[in-house]
Parts: C-alpha cells; structure tokens; sequence
C-alpha cells in the first residue's frame, strides 16, 4: 500500500492581498518540502482570500487572480519547488467573455482550486455545493461545478473538493467513490461557530464513509470583518479514525504520512474518463509523472489536538477577530471607555491580549453619576492589564450642553452617552487610534443603547457575546491567568456587581430589563432558535416577559443596523446571519 506525506498548511491570508498571499504560499510550501511532503494543501481561495464578495464582479480582480496562479506556479517553480504537488485556492471565470464590463451574477466566476506542478497549472477543479445560507452568498457570486477533478500522483487517484462539497451528501463525495480514489483533499474557508468542531468532526466522517477514501480536510485561520477562521485541520482515514487534527486558531503546518490503496491501472492512461459522468459530475483525469519520492526515515505523525472548553475557545476567537481587524486594517492602536463595568472589562482584556498593553488605551469618562468604585475598578483593570490609561470627566461639557437646552429625562442620560462618545472619537481622530464599542449581544437584542453614544466606534469585539456569556469569559480568563502563574486581567469587583449603565441616580440594568439570566435564555430562543411567542412560552418562559422582550428586539432593527462590526461566534450574529426589515409591522406578539 502507497504512503503518501501529506502537508496541511493551516494559514491567514488577507482578501485581496495577491502578492501577499502568494508569498504565504511560497513561504510555507519551502516548510512543507523541508518536512519530506509529497502533496502540499492551502485553504479555499487562498490566493485572494475569502470571503471576496463583490470583488468577484470586477474583471479586474478575477483577471489578477488567475495571472497570480500562473505566477506563483512559476515561482514555485524558481524556488526549486517544482516537483512537489501544491494544491491552492482562487477565483477563476470560465473565460475572457466572463471578464468584461457586463459580467452579472451567476454569470462564470468559479470559487476554484488548482494543483500546481513544475511550473504549471495541471488541473483545475471548480467548487460543485455553493452555499446560500447564514453568512455565505455563494450563489450570487459563483457558477457551481460540473466536473470531479481526479488527478494521478504517483500511486494514488487524489479527487480535489472545496469546502460545502463537504457538507452535502452526494455529489463530489459519491463521485469520489465511484471513481475509485483513495484520497480526497478538501480545501476550506470554513467560518468559526461555537461547538462548530464538534459538528465538523462527524461531517468529514460521513463523507469519508461515502467516499470510501481518506479525507485531507485543510482550513484557514484568522479575521475577515466580522468572521473569524479557526483553522480545525485533520485527516481521517476511511472508517472514521482521526489520523491527525491541528489546533484552533493559530498557523500550523500538519504533516502526516498516510497509507492509501494504489491507483485502479484501468485508469492509469490520460484523459482515459474524461467523459465519464458519475454522480451527475464528469470525471476528468489527470495526471503527474513525477513527484519527491518517498522520505526515509521515521514516519511523520501528526498528532492529535484535543478540544478545549467553550470559553477558551471563544476568546481565542474574539482575539483573533479583533487582532487581525486591527492588523489588516492597519490601525496602530485602539481605544475604548472604561466604566468599570464586566463589558468594558472584557473587551480591555481581549485587547490586551490581542495587540498588548501598549496599544490600547482606556478611557475612564465619569459623570456626577458615576460611582467611585466605577472609577477604582477602571483604574485596577488598566493596572492589571497594562494599558494606557486615562481620565477625561465629562461633566463640564453635559453641563454646557444644558446650560442651552431644555433636556430632562432619557435625554439628559443619552446626552452623557453621546459626550462621551464624541470624546472617543476625537481622541481617534487625533491620535488614530481604532473605537472599541463594548456592548454586548444581549444589550444590542433589546436596543440598550443610545446612538451614536455608547454605541459609537469601528468595532464591537462582544458583538455576538450573550451577557451570561460575558460573564463566564470573565471568569475564565482570571482563572486561566492563575493557571499561567499571571495576574487576572479583571477586577473582581468588575464582576461580582449588578451591572448599571450610571446614567442616573442609582440606575440598574434590571430597572429596565428583566435579570439577564431570564432575559438571555429568551433571547438565544427568539434570535438564534428562530422561535416565536409560542414557542417561547412552551418552553416555560413567562408570557407577560416574553412580549416584552418581543416588542424590544423588534423595534430595536433600526439601531443594529448602525452597529459596529464585531466577530461572530455564534451561529446567528447580527448583521451577516440575521437580516429582518426595519420597517416591519409584524410582531409575534400581535
């Protein structure tokens, strides 16, 4: 039996960054050949990045991809590279009368993978499954696939797939063991969801059960606006065994020698099926004569990554998302309001951790309102992190603001957001520092904001983080922090007290809404479960809250539709997943 050295090149490209993904490319094909690999895997759309969204209209931009394939196979080439299989990820067309002015949607542009070898393209493969639903637009953008590209390495038959192919029976799998190969690699810009990985891991093995073959499934890392890329590469072996699986969320190159049955010789001839149609896809044969021979020496192993807990998980995701929002966009620092509170807590720590201490600063705004443990807790927090910490009270300027306007009430409160918000802003626009807005998916469900106040900034990093969830983050970065023999990030007090907007005399988040551990619960039923007033009250929540919180959610589209982008960690962000109208007279509660 054949044994072929697989190398997973688990990576963070940047959308649109051609040259700089190519040098990825290169960068990590010369680690794969030092490692002995005979078949080389980058993830979906590597060389553009993803996801390209209206980019793919611009015949500009798809021409760049393709001459950039075209060159990178010739620099692979020039680096001595040549003879080792590297399989990679663009955005192609189905030919030049794709390119032009009037191209439209669903008019040739293909979500495609190549396998270069001695300075060429050798086969091509375009994505059969377009997904069309949650974040993914694929069906606006991208002509699907007719054929299942199999190509010839040495012993073995290798078919190239692309992401959703894997999450849909039939197809390119069912065509896969029909054709009789042993290997099906899979290229993915698979986005992070909570618990996703516990969902991933038995998809790949059902496909591999109907394929009948080894799957090599590769992923991508990183932040792209609000997505998040975890990277959960593995490969597994025909009956559901685990061969190897990479860690979430950092760069990794996965090497692992797997055994795999030699080739059918019936086939062995070129272009011998090339009109073959198994499945409903043609089957096009490939293949490469030559690739590095098999290593000497010690069988390279994997290994095996195990699953940590959900909270770890979600804050490396948060920083990751924030990190590279930061990085990409070539921000040099961040800040944000520090009122003392859990959400302002969290999202300081999250910045520490992604981009250090001496890029962020916090900003303690108080009012004749704030408490004085509010101030001591934002100045223990920057003490514990860090960061750059400052004082700018706002009360002299709410106090101009009055001396000319007749406001009382809600309008006094959101006068105060709002202040502080200009100040954020101006401290952006003078120091070029990015905004961290901080609230969390609880308070943007119900619209506990005020606009363009404390909602204000580039960025949200708790946008999709439930308040429940807020709170358990806080804990275990502190209880991971003594783990590591470190500080804990976060002030107890930060935790432990009743949340409060101090806005007004002893003002509490519960004068206004009901305690989050009854309101969090309703919402994920309504926001992420798509449940109606029924069905939440057949769960056994209260019908009088339950149409409050309704009537909350619902008039409050208008505000989420000005929020600032923030990582999506759950299965229904708003934003990207979730799009209701603003003008909408249905309530589920008549």
């Amino acid at each position: 039996m054949p044994t072929l050295r697989l190398a997973l090149c688990q990576v963070n490209p940047s959308v649109g960054d051609l040259t700089g993904n190519a040098g990825l490319v290169r960068a990590w094909t010369r680690r794969a050949a030092d490692s002995g690999a005979q078949l080389v895997l980058f993830p979906e759309m590597m060389l553009t990045g993803y996801p390209v969204e209206d980019l793919v209209f611009r015949s500009s931009f798809v021409a760049a991809s393709r001459a950039a394939l075209d060159r990178l196979a010739a620099d692979l080439a020039a680096d001595g590279l040549g003879e080792l299989p590297v399989v990679v990820g663009y955005l192609d067309a189905d030919g030049p009368s794709q390119l032009g002015a009037d191209a439209q949607p669903g008019r040739g542009t293909r979500n495609a993978a190549a396998l270069l070898h001695r300075g060429a393209v050798v086969a091509t493969y375009f994505k059969h499954h377009l997904p069309n639903y949650g974040v993914f637009d694929e069906d606006r953008y991208f002509v699907p696939g007719d054929m299942l590209t199999v190509v010839r390495l040495g012993e073995v038959d290798v078919a190239l797939t692309i992401c959703e192919d894997l999450w849909q029976a039939g197809g390119p799998f069912a065509a896969a063991r029909r054709a009789g190969v042993g290997l099906v690699v899979n290229i993915n810009g698979s986005p992070y969801e909570l618990n996703k990985d516990d969902v991933r891991l038995p998809v790949v093995r059902r496909r591999a059960a109907e394929a009948g073959a080894t799957i090599a499934y590769v992923n991508m890392i990183g932040g792209q606006d609000e997505l998040v890329f975890e990277g959960d590469s593995m490969i597994v072996a025909a009956d559901g065994t685990v061969l190897a699986r990479a860690p979430q969320f950092v760069n990794h190159l996965l090497v692992h020698d797997v055994d795999l049955p030699a080739a059918d010789e019936a086939s062995a001839e070129p272009g011998a099926d090339d009109d073959q149609v198994t499945d409903g896809l043609r089957v096009v044969r490939r293949t490469v004569e030559q690739i590095p021979p098999s290593p000497t020496g010690p069988a390279a192993v994997g290994g095996l990554i195990e699953p940590v807990a959900d909270e770890a998980e979600v804050w490396q995701a948060l920083v990751l998302g924030l990190r590279d929002y930061v990085e990409k966009n070539r921000f040099p620092s961040v800040v944000l309001g520090l009122s003392g509170g859990i959400d302002s807590a969290v999202a300081a720590a999250i910045a520490v951790d992604a981009i250090g201490g001496d890029r962020v600063v916090g900003v303690s705004l108080p009012s004749q309102h704030s408490s004085e443990h509010s101030r001591t807790d934002a100045a223990d927090l920057a003490k514990r992190t860090g960061l750059d910490y400052r004082v700018e009270p706002i009360q002299p300027m709410v106090d101009t603001f009055l001396a000319n306007l007749s406001l009382s009430g809600v309008a006094v409160e959101n006068l105060q957001a709002r202040v502080r918000g200009v100040i954020l802003m101006a401290l952006s626009n003078q120091e070029g520092h990015l905004v961290l807005t901080t609230g969390n998916k609880s308070e943007l469900a119900v619209g506990y904001s005020t606009l363009y106040g404390d909602s204000v900034g580039g960025f949200n990093p708790i946008k999709d983080v439930w308040k429940t969830l807020v709170w358990r983050l806080a804990k275990w970065r502190n209880a991971e922090a003594v783990r590591l023999g470190q500080t804990p990030p976060i002030p107890e007090n930060s935790i432990g007290k009743p949340p409060s907007a101090e806005l007004s005399p002893g003002q509490l988040d519960s004068d206004s809404l009901p305690d989050y551990d009854v309101l969090d619960p309703i919402l994920i039923g309504y926001v992420d479960g798509d449940l109606g007033r029924d069905g939440l009250i057949a769960s056994g929540h209260d019908p009088a809250v339950v149409d409050k919180v309704l009537r909350l959610v619902d008039t409050a589209e208008y505000k989420r539709r000005q929020s600032a982008p923030g990582t999506k960690i759950s299965m229904k962000a708003f934003g990207r997943d979730r799009r209701l109208p603003i003008t909408n007279r249905w309530r589920e509660d008549g």
